[in-house]
């Protein structure tokens, strides 16, 4: 773009006193120009010390609190007070490049374009685990290969007026809150494109058990927004019966008891376990048999 457009940088905190610290430094330390950029950090009713780490930083961030618990409520409350035409964001378990905003936002020149998502890397250091995370992240392959293609919320940027349009994130969701917005971008007409120089570092599930749980809880939620979205995923091929996930899960299953996987298969399985689990259990809960 000739002129930059301002922006606005929303990042939900719960429970974050670890690391949003390090999320807001690397926003504050942005080459953006700094009289085009607003910072919003949205406490999400935290219970630990995340507000009293993000006190000495008032003066140079906007930081407000939703009581209302949820990532959707969360980065919809700092849509609401978002003063710039152009909203970014990234999660307070994030760091963002130096550069982020600078290769992000550009993307958004065509207004063809409703979501620009950047490059999600482990932070370093990290274990094995934590390094998987990069694959189960990336970008690339959920906007590059995925029929149909969504963005994920660590590194995003939209027009702030193409997600008013579409009412922001469905606070109904737990989960998927971002997947179900992408689908009602591409719905809407617009395209979602991908920027490998806009790269965050994010910090991943470490321990295996933690990553069960992640492919338990994301499938778990997706029922709904599968549900939702039934008719326009049928389009690109999707069925509400996916057996071969779990055909595939019992393959690697028998390659590992007998010696036959590496590492990588091994947590890819770990994961995809978890997912079927949460599959079966969320089509029980919500009375829909997405599998």
């Amino acid at each position: 773009m000739s002129t930059l457009p301002a922006v606005s940088v929303i990042s939900p905190a719960f429970n974050v006193e670890r690391t949003v610290g390090d999320t807001v430094r690397s926003l504050l330390s942005q080459d953006y120009p700094a009289d085009r950029l607003q910072i919003i950090v949205v406490d999400n009713a935290s219970t630990d010390n995340t507000a009293t780490i993000l006190a000495p930083c008032a003066h140079r961030i906007t930081v407000i609190r939703e009581p209302r618990r949820g990532r959707a409520q969360a980065r919809n409350a700092g849509l609401r007070i978002a003063r710039n035409p152009v909203v970014a964001f990234i999660d307070a378990d994030c760091t963002a490049a130096p550069d982020w905003l600078s290769h992000l936002v550009p993307r958004l020149e065509d207004p063809s374009v409703g979501v620009a998502g950047g490059k999600i890397l482990a932070a370093r250091p990290c274990n094995a685990i934590e390094e998987f995370g990069e694959w189960l992240h990336d970008h690339a392959r959920s906007i590059e290969t995925f029929k149909p293609p969504y963005a994920i919320t660590p590194n995003w940027a939209s027009r702030r007026e193409v997600l008013e349009q579409l009412g922001g994130f469905d606070e109904q969701l737990r989960r998927t809150e971002d997947a179900d917005l992408s689908y009602r971008m591409l719905e809407a007409g617009y395209r979602i494109v991908y920027e490998e120089r806009a790269v965050v570092y994010q910090r991943n599930k470490s321990t295996r058990r933690a990553l069960f749980c992640e492919g338990f809880d994301d499938a778990f939620d997706s029922v709904p927004a599968i549900a939702r979205h039934a008719a326009f995923l049928r389009r690109y091929g999707h069925r509400g019966f996916q057996f071969h996930r779990f055909r595939k899960v019992a393959a690697n299953l028998a390659r590992i008891l007998t010696g036959r996987a590496d590492q990588r298969l091994g947590l890819e399985t770990l994961f995809e376990a978890g997912k079927c689990a949460g599959k079966i259990c969320g089509s029980i809960r919500y009375g829909r048999l997405e599998l």
